[in-house]
């Protein structure tokens, strides 16, 4: 999915399955969710089948934290064979059911896809993804020959227009 697909309907990621507890089909999710609502009793969550495009919805049974995430049921999975197969795979929600991004935030999916212009070294790429290191988010900026990492830092992103889908860098000096 790229920046332009922000519709309500579109399906983001607020979270991946990580392993399997016990032997009744219960999940641990890393949560990239601002808050454990997101995940309650009775809402459902999106997995891909295939691609996002073709995700299957299931329904949460139970949600809790545990240990640094959660632990969750999902309707039908009820075994540890059919949790496991689960392991790796995103959990996507409607963003219809999410808040706005505050000023200067924003959502991962946004930015893919983003052409990163820097103020020195001119384009850099396109952000390709974005993953978390807990002290900040870091881009990974691709274009034919190389990839970047970026850290998601306002001493290094200057600027995110998603209108025009170009986000504006100053990198440091000796930064290739």
């Amino acid at each position: 999915m790229n920046n332009k697909e922000n519709g309500a309907d579109t399906l983001l990621v607020m979270g991946q399955i990580t392993g399997v507890h016990g032997l009744d089909g219960n999940v641990k999710v890393r949560s990239f969710a601002q808050s454990l609502d997101l995940f309650a009793p009775g809402s459902r969550v999106f997995i891909p089948v295939k691609t996002r495009e073709h995700a299957r919805p299931f329904g949460i049974q139970r949600c809790v934290p545990h240990k640094k995430g959660l632990l969750m049921h999902l309707a039908g999975v009820d075994d540890r064979d059919a949790a496991e197969a689960l392991i790796g795979k995103e959990l996507l929600v409607h963003r219809s059911r999410l808040p706005e991004p505050e000023d200067n935030a924003w959502y991962w999916q946004d930015l893919y896809g983003l052409t990163v212009t820097d103020q020195t070294l001119g384009d850099l790429g396109i952000i390709d993804t974005v993953f978390s290191t807990g002290a900040h988010d870091i881009l990974v900026v691709k274009d034919r020959e190389t990839e970047r990492l970026i850290p998601m830092h306002r001493q290094f992103v200057l600027s995110v227009d998603l209108d025009k889908a170009v986000m504006i860098t100053r990198l440091p000096e000796g930064y290739e």
